[in-house]
């Protein structure tokens, strides 16, 4: 890694450490020549899959994009940054488990759906009133009987796992993931 103060080519690591849950390393670095110290941070580049829109042009994943979609439908509702970021990466780590070179909107769009239904039911018919093209009353009606029927986030939140994952699998078990 080359030196940002005096260009030497020489540097060595001094410390590492992971950081963002472990999706990054952050190197402390200095420069065998100047003595200058200075961090860098090493993450993995994945590629991620095209998008292909309804008129069936393929265009580049844009995670600017998918912010501002989810961001738009979150507005002035009680859901944090972190709560974003979450969708956010939910949402990127299916796109990379699909293995495919492209993926339609359309499946990107209901990844973005079962999100905010499991975060907010209002950021969820909003998002659902554009991705699926409302056009009158009765549609919104509709989207919020059947969510009705389903558990509030609030609710899906406070229920209690049927799987301990801090306990270890009896023997002769496989672990549970």
């Amino acid at each position: 890694m080359q030196c940002p103060f005096c260009k030497a080519a020489d540097t060595r690591v001094v410390d590492s450490r992971l950081a963002e849950d472990g999706a990054q390393v952050r190197r402390r670095r200095e420069c065998e020549a100047c003595g200058s110290r200075f961090t860098t941070f090493e993450r993995a580049q994945l590629a991620m899959p095209n998008i292909v829109k309804r008129s069936g042009d393929p265009e580049p994943f844009s995670e600017d994009k998918l912010r501002l979609g989810v961001q738009s439908a979150v507005y002035k509702r009680p859901v944090n940054a972190e709560q974003l970021d979450q969708v956010i990466e939910s949402v990127k780590r299916k796109l990379r488990a699909t293995n495919e070179r492209e993926v339609p909107s359309r499946a990107v769009g209901e990844w973005v759906m079962e999100e905010l239904r499991d975060l907010d039911h209002v950021a969820y018919v909003r998002f659902a009133s554009i991705y699926r093209s409302f056009e009158d009353v009765n549609a919104f009606r509709e989207e919020i009987e059947r969510l009705q029927t389903l558990p509030t986030p609030e609710q899906k939140r406070s229920q209690m796992s049927l799987i301990d994952p801090d306990a270890s699998p009896e023997p002769g078990q496989r672990p549970a993931r």
